[in-house]
């Protein structure tokens, strides 16, 4: 490739905020769930690298990019029903198998929206202002991210969508730094039953708490765990939750979200009910980002229900 830029190329990361930031220097999109993605295009030459420098390409046989010589900043999406993105079916995809790959591509395609371009032809917008840059891109054939200049406007994206990201229009492209982009996550909040619990690294703690919900036939599906406790809360904690044990322990995540590590759990009767906040869930498991709240002694837990998260 005879690109101005070159891969690796580390993109640039936004700083996160509880409120988005208002005035006339800020533009706002709303934030997907997908893929981080750069992606080089050199005529028919096109390299798509990962936010950590790795080659994705392989993984989306799918993608394609209008001709022409320029670098796109970007994310890899899969669209889900609901109108969001499907973070799960888009993980499925890094997968060594050819053939899986191949058959995914056609079933649940994936698409590329951009967000940002970094060089066209023989010149790097990296100094230029961001401004200028969207401007630029909105001449090319390529999918993009809506854009509203209007704070007002883009706060309904943080009730439905994964949040919002706003840029400082005035801002050149830094690589790798945090600076001229803020994000603001959903917040979102749900009523859990405390299925179990995980013991402290430290003897007579608690390390996390494991949360269930119950779907319409009235199964109890553990969704995820909160870990989000102070030091005070993991000793005093231990008093609380014995007297609900089963007495039932094993090794392993009984959510299977982090299946690769080998978490001894203390089963608890579905008798305590939490409400906490998480910022996302995918494939009805929550990902990240989940904090108590408080305990919810007026909330019965076959009220706990799945639906919540949807």
């Amino acid at each position: 490739m005879t690109l101005p830029l070159k891969p690796p190329l580390e993109p640039q990361l936004a700083r996160s905020k509880p409120e988005l930031p208002d005035g006339e220097q800020w533009s706002y999109e709303p934030k997907y769930d997908g893929f981080r993605a750069i992606a080089f295009v050199d005529g028919d030459a096109v390299m798509i690298q990962s936010r950590g420098a790795k080659p994705l390409g392989r993984y989306f046989p799918e993608l394609s990019f209008p001709p022409g010589r320029y670098v796109l900043d970007g994310e890899i999406v899969i669209d889900s029903d609901d109108g969001g993105q499907d973070f799960g079916a888009l993980q499925q995809r890094i997968h060594p198998a050819l053939s899986r790959i191949t058959m995914l591509a056609e079933q649940i395609p994936a698409r590329y929206v951009a967000f940002d371009l970094l060089a066209s032809d023989d010149q790097s917008l990296l100094e230029a202002p961001f401004a200028k840059r969207r401007a630029a891109l909105e001449e090319m054939s390529v999918a993009l991210t809506p854009v509203t200049r209007s704070r007002e406007e883009a706060e309904p994206w943080l009730l439905s969508g994964e949040g919002v990201v706003a840029k400082d229009v005035t801002a050149p492209y830094r690589p790798g730094q945090r600076v001229g982009m803020v994000k603001v996550k959903r917040l979102r909040t749900i009523d859990a039953v405390v299925v179990g619990y995980r013991p402290g690294k430290e003897e007579g703690t608690i390390g996390s708490v494991i949360l269930g919900l119950y779907d319409p036939t009235g199964k109890l599906h553990v969704v995820g765990h909160s870990s989000g406790l102070r030091a005070a809360e993991k000793r005093a904690l231990v008093a609380k939750l014995e007297p609900y044990e089963t007495g039932t322990r094993g090794h392993g995540d009984p959510s299977r979200w982090k299946n690769e590590k080998d978490l001894e759990w203390i089963e608890l009767r579905p008798e305590l009910v939490v409400e906490v906040t998480y910022d996302h869930a995918s494939g009805g498991r929550i990902r990240h980002g989940t904090k108590i709240l408080r305990w919810r002694e007026d909330k019965a837990p076959k009220e706990c229900l799945l639906t919540q998260m949807t």
